[in-house]
């Protein structure tokens, strides 16, 4: 496949057909992309193979009040239904659609192209990546679905959507995760960054579930993944928490008073203050002192 020269073209042909539908959403009235036309809202229908699964509530409401305002600035891409005639499947712009259905539009302006199956989720795949619209599962899925139906490599992949072969490789090993941790990347408590450091993690689970709680960084948790399970474990206990700010104002006071270094501990319930001295004089200072309240 890697020396087919229509499959090497393909990834510049694409991106020049994306590049002329995928203007900002913001553009103004002059920078439009020029429709085919408009038809019939309802003739339109979502692409089931569209790599988008999820379309935010709240996004798609500020989208259908600017649709209000300014009309649909972009045109939804479609081709001819491949099977219903006279009817329209989505290409790339589903979000676009639904939220103009919101807006109560009737009809949509459309720019239509007669492309094949995989070259329409090639398309889809392309122009959701470069409007950062798909999470990291969604992405990783769109890959799989071009290597399942069309016989992709990694490397063929890379070139059609602008990525790299690493980033392709790194996206599609999310799918080796256990399906809890992918909808945590789902519902965005989880990088995909934090993901890739799962995949050979011994409790994966949890250890995303620790990585959420204590708001680990990416470097933590790739430290964390590297030991076993039982050394993880063990790690937390030495992972200080951080402190508010009141009780870092209380540690201070209570050092310049003694002077000596104060840490407090809160726990459950109660407590801990530990006072740590340099020598058994300044401990002795420190008894007298407390004597005399």
């Amino acid at each position: 496949m890697n020396d087919d020269p229509s499959r090497k073209r393909l990834g510049r042909g694409l991106a020049a057909l994306i590049g002329e539908i995928d203007r900002p959403a913001a553009a103004t009235e002059q920078q439009r992309t020029a429709a085919d036309g408009k038809v019939p809202i309802e003739f339109v229908s979502p692409n089931p193979r569209n790599p988008r699964r999820h379309f935010g509530d709240a996004e798609l409401t500020d989208l259908s009040q600017s649709i209000r305002e300014h009309g649909v600035v972009q045109p939804v891409v479609v081709r001819s239904s491949p099977t219903q005639q006279g009817r329209y499947e989505i290409i790339a712009g589903e979000r676009r659609w639904r939220a103009a259905q919101r807006a109560g539009l009737i009809e949509i302006p459309v720019i239509v192209r007669e492309v094949n199956d995989r070259t329409a989720l090639e398309l889809a795949i392309i122009e959701n990546v470069q409007r950062a619209d798909l999470n990291a599962v969604e992405e990783a899925l769109g890959y799989q679905q071009l290597i399942d139906d069309h016989g992709y490599s990694q490397a063929d992949l890379g070139q059609v959507i602008g990525k790299s072969r690493s980033h392709v490789a790194n996206t599609l090993r999310l799918l080796k995760l256990p399906d809890v941790i992918q909808d945590m990347l789902v519902d965005g408590s989880l990088s995909a960054g934090h993901a890739r450091t799962l995949v050979t993690a011994q409790d994966p689970a949890g250890l995303a579930k620790r990585i959420v709680e204590e708001g680990l960084s990416v470097r933590q948790a790739e430290a964390l993944a590297q030991m076993p399970v039982q050394a993880q474990r063990e790690a937390k206990l030495s992972t200080p928490a951080e402190k508010d700010p009141d009780t870092l104002a209380l540690e201070k006071l209570l050092s310049d008073v003694t002077g000596m270094k104060v840490v407090i501990a809160h726990k459950s319930g109660g407590g801990e203050l530990r006072v740590s001295y340099r020598s058994l004089d300044q401990l002795d200072d420190l008894c007298r002192r407390l004597k005399q309240t």
